[in-house]
């Protein structure tokens, strides 16, 4: 930055190797191209929209993006040069503005929804999309992030229990449809049966002796008879 940066982008220009800052009003802001890595020192308090508080303690990485190099530095000079102005960057703006997409995500789901299987990593990856997106308009891209939720032990347990119950619970469901399904089968096969008794009766005996008997073979035993009846 020269001239105190008051003729605005102007004043800053991208420079390597020895640079000379005597001269008035003259700062040298050393910004690093490769894979910046950060995380938050302590943990961090968030709710669920069920009011269930749990903590983060995000971790991240970033790079800076060689074309936008200028806009990170002029948007961010009041954080002082040197080497160490990324750090101070990833301190003072970027961990407060991660913090205020993860507390708006975090009020959006439950504590289930949260604990349940894979709702920790679906809160991750919508955070972590936020984050991505917020970075890419300061000039950075977002390279990894984690956000590493913990709950209390009450917390766990208490979803445990819960999650045990609707476990029961759908097993005995099931037990209830499958022994539905075993009356409703005895129910149709006592039908049928009764349907075949009620249909056994003596004029259906002579027809079915009379459509197998050819007429020639000999008759032993009992045989039905058919009883004509005269008009």
């Amino acid at each position: 930055m020269e001239n105190y940066g008051r003729n605005g982008k102007a004043d800053f220009s991208v420079v390597s190797g020895r640079v000379w800052v005597i001269a008035p009003g003259t700062e040298l802001y050393q910004v690093p191209l490769w894979e910046q890595r950060q995380n938050f020192e302590s943990a961090v308090k968030l709710k669920a929209a069920d009011n269930t508080e749990f903590t983060a303690k995000p971790t991240y990485s970033f790079n800076v993006i060689k074309e936008r190099s200028i806009d990170v530095v002029f948007n961010n000079k009041q954080l002082g040069g040197g080497e160490a102005f990324i750090t101070s960057l990833g301190d003072n703006v970027l961990e407060p503005k991660i913090l205020d997409i993860m507390k708006e995500a975090s009020r959006s789901q439950t504590t289930d929804e949260l604990m349940q299987k894979g709702g920790s990593l679906a809160f991750e990856k919508r955070v972590q999309d936020l984050v991505a997106k917020e970075f890419e308009t300061r000039g950075l891209k977002l390279m990894t992030f984690s956000s590493q939720l913990e709950f209390s032990k009450s917390v766990s347990e208490r979803i445990d229990k819960r999650n045990e119950v609707n476990t029961n619970l759908a097993v005995l469901d099931q037990q209830i449809e499958e022994q539905k399904k075993r009356l409703e089968l005895s129910k149709l096969e006592a039908e049928t049966n009764k349907a075949r008794s009620d249909g056994l009766t003596d004029k259906l005996l002579t027809q079915q002796f009379i459509e197998k008997w050819d007429g020639k073979t000999p008759l032993y035993g009992e045989t039905p008879v058919t009883i004509f009846k005269q008009q």
